[in-house]
């Protein structure tokens, strides 16, 4: 098949033919870049949505003949960030001849038993429930998308007959069926009623296509893909309007975020009651065109269509019938507001359960909803962290996407509740589940550290993501803060700039933690300086800005971030740097001593006053922290040099032999101490714990 002159409007054409060049002798190399590049653009798949397959000649290691095995995405995997690990090697002749012992649709959850009986390669991912809709095509490469503009059609009332219309006699289509191998049955019979088809469209469901090389299967998918999306964007020209129109407009972008702000904190604790969660919040033209319309109230009760979007949104998502213009900065008022909404939700969620349960279904799972509207605002997700509840939103855009083109073309329709029950609920899938890895220690906890662009607030944050918690950076600091976020992975941290003696940049800090992730549970006090005068030189200036980063800047923290814990209702953590020199007299040290006494003594007082909201507040002091930490930069490892009588570089060394472990404590060591609090000692407040390798003159008792 020569190169694709066609220029496509509706996807991304992201071949790359010298990338494509160098992994010419490598078929299934080329099927994983093939992958890649159709997970790249949403509009074509899904985050985890879709497979896709080739075909090799290989030598049979048993009997060294040449055989046919197949490569297909793995179970739980992504196309757009699939590799080899992730893929599964099956002989595909003896997945064929499964055929000869599949008993019907009640022989599925065996049948994936059996496949492991398949495997060639074995390092092999565990295979899918979609392997045979590979296996029993005889295509070299198969592509196995989820594709909006071909859901609209799979999910319209007259999909069939629009299929007919756009496509004409190259295109199969196959009514819904849940995945199995009776599915992959109806697909080798749909081929061999309707030879010489390019693909066929799954209702309800999906699209499949193919191609003799890894190329043409891609341009094959573009193409009709293409092909959908431009019969959608026609007919929504004809009509003129879209879900019926506006029936409410939107608050400016400003004030969306502001409000969004404001009550995702309330949100996340009632979507909380089962077990914490991240939030995530979108407010996208997609999403404002759908949410803002005369059809929301009848399209959004009636559930997704696509088996992957319901899995990840729940059959129907939270509308909250609230005035976009309505004062909520009353959180108890709202919260009244608000728990109604969400008793009719979980009784709802509890009734569909009841109704539709086998005498073998696993237990109810929490009922509360993923997805959550909010007119005139925007979206709001919530799931067990921050890539599920972003993803979660979007595949609930996806849906909406759907339900656009769908009407537009006919008339949307979703899946029975039964089957999305029976889908929900399936045994395979609660055993995917259950494969789930346990989840860390600090995981669905969401922290704010200040002072985290470097030194002992950067491994303070560092500690906290590697133990699964989300982290708002915040720093003085743009250029450090951009440095500090490159070190970490999508969804692990968002930053703020915060000068920590301003109440307006730490509202900002706190709005963008809450916009970020839903909230907070744990706030980490690292901002900091050092000052090592005596008496006679400390400034006035010195002393203000001493008291106003360390203790100044510790209340306003504990101000904003109680607020916004006690809306969630989850209790929390606050954890306060403070250092040796808040317990032990030293030379020249009045200022920087006196700040620290502060913020230890400030500690216990809110720990005495917060406990009733089981907020636990405690100090981490840290002693002699000089590799790694930025206050040892400048003059205060000269003044402290100077009070010791000796070289700068001579402190490290000095440091740890005045402990009692003779040891050097670095930034991690704090880390670790900052750790322990916030998920060990889960029964301690208004306590200390010295970081210092053991200094007598510092023990507290």
């Amino acid at each position: 098949m020569e190169k694709s002159i066609h220029k496509f409007t509706h996807v991304d054409y992201l071949w790359d033919e010298q990338k494509a060049a160098t992994l010419a002798n490598d078929e299934v190399a080329l099927f994983l870049y093939r992958s890649n590049i159709l997970g790249a653009d949403l509009r074509i798949t899904n985050y985890g949505g879709g497979n896709t397959s080739c075909k090799t000649i290989e030598k049979d290691p048993l009997t060294n003949e040449e055989i046919e095995v197949m490569w297909v995405k793995g179970s739980g995997g992504d196309i757009g960030t699939l590799t080899r690990k992730g893929i599964a090697g099956l002989y595909t002749q003896r997945l064929r001849s499964l055929k000869n012992v599949y008993k019907g649709i009640q022989d599925e959850d065996r049948m994936v038993g059996l496949f492991n009986h398949c495997i060639y390669d074995l390092e092999s991912k565990a295979p899918s429930i979609d392997t045979p809709l590979h296996g029993l095509l005889p295509f070299k490469h198969i592509d196995h998308l989820h594709p909006d503009a071909l859901i609209a059609i799979a999910a319209a009332k007259d999909g069939k007959k629009i299929t007919q219309e756009i496509w004409g006699d190259t295109m199969g289509w196959v009514p819904w069926q849940r995945p199995g191998f009776d599915l992959g049955l109806q697909l080798e019979k749909c081929l061999e009623d309707n030879p010489g088809i390019r693909g066929i469209v799954l209702g309800s469901h999906g699209l499949f296509t193919w191609g003799n090389t890894s190329y043409e299967c891609y341009i094959n998918s573009l193409e009709v893909i293409e092909m959908a999306s431009e019969y959608i964007e026609h007919k929504i020209k004809e009509n003129g309007k879209v879900f019926g129109g506006e029936k409410i407009t939107s608050l400016s972008p400003t004030q969306r975020k502001q409000k969004a702000a404001e009550l995702i904190p309330l949100l996340r604790g009632l979507a909380s009651s089962e077990n914490r969660m991240i939030g995530h919040f979108t407010d996208s033209d997609t999403v404002l065109q759908f949410i803002n319309s005369y059809d929301l109230e009848r399209l959004a009760p009636m559930g997704t269509s696509c088996p992957d979007h319901f899995l990840r949104t729940k059959i129907q998502p939270l509308i909250l019938n609230l005035d976009p213009l309505e004062d909520i900065s009353d959180a108890s008022k709202t919260l009244q507001k608000l728990k109604p909404y969400f008793k009719n939700y979980c009784d709802e969620y509890a009734m569909y359960y009841q109704k539709h349960k086998h005498s073998n279904s696993p237990a109810m799972r929490d009922p509360n909803p993923v997805i959550i509207i909010y007119p005139g605002v925007g979206m709001f997700s919530f799931a067990k962290n921050k890539q599920t509840a972003r993803v979660a939103s979007e595949f609930y855009i996806n849906a909406i996407n759907v339900m656009r083109g769908a009407e537009a073309i006919s008339e949307y329709t979703s899946l029975p509740r039964q089957e999305a029950f029976d889908i929900e609920y399936w045994l395979l899938e609660e055993a995917k589940l259950q494969r789930m890895p346990a989840e860390q220690p600090l995981s669905r906890k969401i922290a704010i550290v200040t002072g985290a662009a470097g030194g002992i607030g950067k491994a303070i944050a560092d500690k906290l993501v590697a133990e699964g918690a989300n982290v708002v950076l915040t720093d003085i600091s743009q250029e450090n803060l951009d440095k500090a976020f490159s070190t970490f992975k999508k969804d692990e941290v968002a930053i703020s700039v915060c000068d920590v003696t301003k109440p307006e940049a730490i509202d900002e800090a706190f709005k963008a933690a809450n916009l970020a992730f839903g909230g907070i549970d744990i706030i980490v006090h690292s901002a900091g300086l050092a000052i090592s005068k005596s008496l006679e030189d400390t400034t006035l200036q010195d002393w203000d800005i001493l008291q106003n980063i360390l203790v100044k800047g510790q209340f306003l923290m504990a101000k904003k971030g109680v607020e916004i814990m006690r809306k969630q209702g989850l209790g929390g953590d606050i954890i306060n740097i403070a250092s040796k020199n808040g317990l032990v007299s030293g030379p020249n040290n009045v200022g920087y001593g006196t700040a620290k006494a502060a913020q230890q003594h400030m500690t216990r007082l809110l720990a005495a006053e917060l406990g009733g909201d089981h907020i636990r507040v405690n100090t981490v002091n840290p002693d002699g922290v000089i590799v790694g930490s930025k206050i040892w930069e400048g003059a205060w490892a000269e003044g402290r040099a100077k009070a010791y009588g000796i070289k700068v570089e001579d402190l490290p060394a000095h440091y740890a032999k005045r402990n009692l472990l003779n040891e050097i404590i670095l930034p991690n060591d704090i880390a670790n101490g900052v750790f322990a609090c916030v998920a060990i000692l889960d029964k301690s407040t208004g306590n200390i714990i010295n970081v210092d390798g053991g200094m007598p003159n510092a023990f507290v008792r």
